[in-house]
């Protein structure tokens, strides 16, 4: 999140951390199948499987799943399902704003999932509507800090829609408008600049401050969201400065 590094950091060691509990696995093959179902199995004339297939092998999923699921996606193999995307939204501690991306293909499940991750972790559900309206629909592009000059980045992509670079220690968060994100994406090849994933986001319009306190139980709840098989992706307009994420991430 814009106006400092630490919670782009924390979000992407607790990839790593998904990535060896199996759990990233699982999300990251269901995107490449539905995205597979809804623009075919050819990455080259569709961007979404494209991406998903890059960052699945960034996360080192082995290629013989990657490609089995865009043969069940495509209907090239039996066995997928019929995943449908449901947005749940909520409020966690300190009333700090969530969006929850599911993609389920039993809804009823899914639910209850949810509702339960929130309320066992000071959260709640809220109504359709009263949360949404606080985030916009925006594309980003994760780029590894490691060997990477920002200068080089910024001569890239801003010309293809890039309108904001930010430095979050380990990795580069580039944000643009959501249609934009697969001409930014492309820039970066192009420029021979290497990148871990590349997709449309929800990014807050406003945010929340919290203490270490607030942070450790937003962490929480983030965390028993994201151990719901349903659950693919989870939003928040919290904020906190690097120390106290620092604090709360170490606890």
């Amino acid at each position: 999140m814009s106006g400092h590094s630490k919670w782009a950091t924390t979000k992407h060691k607790k990839a790593v951390i998904d990535a060896k509990r199996g759990k990233l696995f699982a999300k990251l093959i269901k995107n490449i199948e539905v995205a597979a179902r809804t623009g075919g199995g050819d990455p080259a004339g569709n961007p979404t499987l494209f991406d998903a297939i890059q960052k699945a092998k960034k996360s080192s999923v082995p290629n013989d799943n990657i490609d089995r699921a865009v043969k069940r996606g495509s209907g090239d193999e039996a066995g997928g399902a019929q995943y449908e995307t449901i947005m749940y939204e909520g409020y966690g501690p300190n009333g700090v704003a969530m969006l929850i991306e599911c993609l389920t293909d039993n809804r009823n499940r899914a639910a209850m999932e949810v509702r339960t991750a929130l309320t066992r972790n000071n959260g709640t559900l809220a109504d359709p509507g009263s949360v949404a309206y606080l985030f916009s629909r925006k594309g980003q592009v994760i780029v590894p800090a490691d060997g990477t000059d920002e200068d080089a980045l910024m001569e890239a992509t801003l010309e293809v829609g890039a309108e904001e670079i930010e430095n979050a220690g380990e990795v580069f968060e580039i944000t643009s408008e959501a249609t934009d994100v697969v001409a930014v994406r492309t820039a970066l090849q192009e420029a021979g600049i290497d990148y871990d994933s590349a997709e449309a986001v929800w990014t807050p319009s406003m945010k929340v401050e919290l203490d270490v306190d607030g942070a450790r139980k937003m962490l929480r709840l983030i965390d028993a969201l994201e151990d719901c098989d349903d659950v693919q992706n989870v939003y928040a307009n919290m904020d906190a400065s690097d120390e106290v994420l620092e604090a709360a991430a170490a606890e």
